[in-house]
Formats: C-alpha cells, structure tokens, sequence
C-alpha cells in the first residue's frame, strides 16, 4: 500500500491532478478508476526535458489560535485524520496543534504548497478551531531517517494517532 495524499502521483510522473477524496461508499470511483483517468490526463514531458520522480518528504505542520475546548480539538483532528488516512500522528493542547505526516511530491515547493493548504481546506469539514498555521517543516526522508539515526528531533510517530501534548 502505497502512503500519500489521496490523488498523489506515483513514482516517476510530474503532473498533479486534484481528485476527490474516495469514501468507498457505493457509487465512488474505484481506484483502477482513478489511475486510467490520470493517465488519460497526464501530458508528457517537452521533449528533451526530463520528469522529476516524486519523493517522500515529512511534514509538520504547527497550528495556533485562541483556546478551544480540548474535546473539540481532539473531535477535529481524529475527523481530519479518519478523512486523510496519511496523517501520521497529531498531538494537541487547547491552544494548539501538531500534526506529523509523510506527503509523496516531486519537490520541496510541491510538498509545502500542499501541506499549507491542508489546515484551512480542511478546517470546515473536520470542524477544526479557526487557529492559523505557525510553522511547517518540511524535510527529505533521508534527512528524517539521518536525524532520527542521530538522537535528534522526535523519534518516529509512535504510536499512530491524536494524543495531547
């Protein structure tokens, strides 16, 4: 099973298409579905030019506001990780958040560009506290897995889920 974001691209192509995201209810597009449509759509690359593979890239993305109620915070994050299934682990206070999750991209730009816009498209739908993003870190899986062999940063998301700080 491959992790990312749904609508990801597999390895080797360049070209993002937006995609809904497959609730598995009846009716739904299936997944071979899915893969002729963005093969249908992918445009190949100029001539010359070559494709940049995508990469696996770690985000945390850090969210601030005013004081909610901790049930609700926790309510949100757990609706926000049960619709995107790629969201590693998030931990929370009243006045803050963390959420920890691999993104498949082609570059650094792509992979922040996406994890910016989770927070606030997302934040209706999952019922999450007005709060604004704070800080985003994005990083390279063999940077990660350097830091992580190293002693530095937090260790790998263990277990999986929405816990408190």
């Amino acid at each position: 099973m491959r992790r990312g974001r749904p609508g990801a691209l597999p390895r080797g192509t360049a070209e993002r298409t937006l995609t809904s995201v497959e609730t598995g209810e009846v009716g739904d597009r299936s997944v071979g579905d899915e893969r002729a449509e963005r093969k249908r759509t992918a445009r190949p690359a100029p001539e010359g030019e070559r494709r940049e593979a995508s990469r696996l890239w770690h985000i945390t993305l850090s969210v601030s506001g005013a004081e909610a109620p901790l049930k609700e915070v926790r309510r949100g994050l757990e609706q926000l990780a049960h619709d995107h299934p790629f969201l590693l682990t998030s931990r929370y206070a009243n006045d803050h958040a963390e959420i920890r999750y691999w993104e498949e991209a082609r570059d650094l730009h792509d992979a922040a560009a996406v994890a910016l816009r989770l927070w606030g498209e997302h934040r209706s739908t999952a019922k999450l506290p007005p709060w604004e993003i704070v800080g985003l870190e994005v990083i390279d899986r063999e940077t990660y897995h350097q830091r992580i062999a190293e002693g530095y940063g937090l260790p790998p998301a263990s277990p999986v889920g929405v816990h408190p700080f």
